[in-house]
């Protein structure tokens, strides 16, 4: 990919509009972050001077310049590793992730993520995420299971990261949680921010702070399993995708999902008969494995223009689970 330059003519229509919220309607394939990080690394001009401040103030008249540069040399190891893919052709690729798998290089995690595996699998990966995300249009947990697609190219990326940001890309959810749902169907919407207490946590907030985050659920089943426990087997649609959305908004209706001990004390467990906690403690509790499976992902292939949709089923964990908790 060679470096690429967006112009766009500033008129007097556009004045007091933040510069990193006005490109970003402008150019909606940029996500706000890596505009921001472009504009910090001093990669726009306005009227030929460098802007790096991305809540500059547009004051007048003028041309906005911003340079794409060509991404960075992957420094990552591409590494053998096994791939449980569901579909690929030239440029795209739909994988089943194993709970436990990283998706991408990041802090304390190196090697031996999807990415890595990926860049020995088929060479090619968009570049549009950056050095350290080579291909990836979005993500899921790491002690989340489940369906995910990724770019070779930087055209499919663009389409593709437009379709969920336009909200037409369907993901489905597969979960169990603590308790039984006060209603058995019903949507989730509040804005979702980091917290404050824990910038390793999410947290819903204020209506004037954080992103809006919309989750549709349904009940599939409840279980009691005695006087003091019940869990729900519940399918959540993603309507946007903030970071652990469903983790979030469960826990905030009194649903934390098993296995999710950022946002569920977790303690549940202890009122289990033993044939049930056992179990629980070995594959979800203590390797804080998420009762959490992206079941279903459906889009618009962006250079076929057709509708593509993949299924994935429950991981043998998540069904040993349910037939523990069914058959009692």
């Amino acid at each position: 990919m060679k470096p690429n330059y967006i112009s766009i003519f500033v008129t007097s229509k556009d004045l007091d509009k933040r510069v990193d919220v006005y490109i970003s309607q402008k150019f909606k394939y940029l996500s706000r972050n890596r505009l921001k990080q472009l504009i910090i690394d001093g990669f726009l001009k306005f009227n030929e001077k460098v802007i790096n401040q991305p809540s500059f103030k547009l004051k007048e008249s003028g041309e906005l310049s911003l340079l794409i540069p060509e991404p960075k040399k992957y420094k990552l190891l591409p590494q053998k590793l096994n791939l449980n893919i569901i579909y690929e052709d030239n440029n795209l690729i739909v994988i089943d992730k194993n709970a436990g798998t990283v998706v991408h290089p990041g802090a304390g995690n190196k090697d031996n993520t999807l990415v890595n595996a990926l860049l020995s699998h088929c060479k090619n990966l968009s570049g549009i995420g950056g050095v350290l995300r080579p291909g990836v249009v979005h993500r899921i947990d790491k002690m989340t299971s489940g369906l995910l697609v990724f770019a070779k190219d930087d055209i499919t990326h663009n389409s593709l990261s437009k379709q969920f940001k336009d909200k037409s890309i369907n993901r489905e959810y597969n979960l169990l949680t603590w308790n039984q749902l006060t209603n058995p169907e019903g949507v989730i919407e509040t804005n979702i921010a980091r917290s404050k207490l824990n910038r390793k946590k999410m947290t819903v907030t204020s209506s004037d702070a954080g992103k809006v985050a919309i989750t549709k659920f349904s009940l599939l089943n409840s279980f009691i399993i005695n006087e003091k426990i019940k869990i729900s087997h519940v399918k959540c649609k993603l309507l946007t995708g903030r970071t652990h959305q469903i983790r979030v908004h469960m826990s905030h209706i009194g649903n934390p999902i098993i296995g999710d001990k950022k946002y569920s004390r977790n303690n549940y467990y202890l009122n289990l008969p033993d044939y049930l906690k056992n179990f629980l403690l070995k594959n979800f509790i203590e390797p804080q494995r998420h009762a959490l499976h992206a079941n279903f992902l459906g889009f618009y292939h962006p250079i076929k223009n057709e509708y593509l949709s993949f299924s994935s089923k429950l991981p043998e964990d998540f069904n040993i689970l349910l037939n523990k908790i069914t058959i009692r």
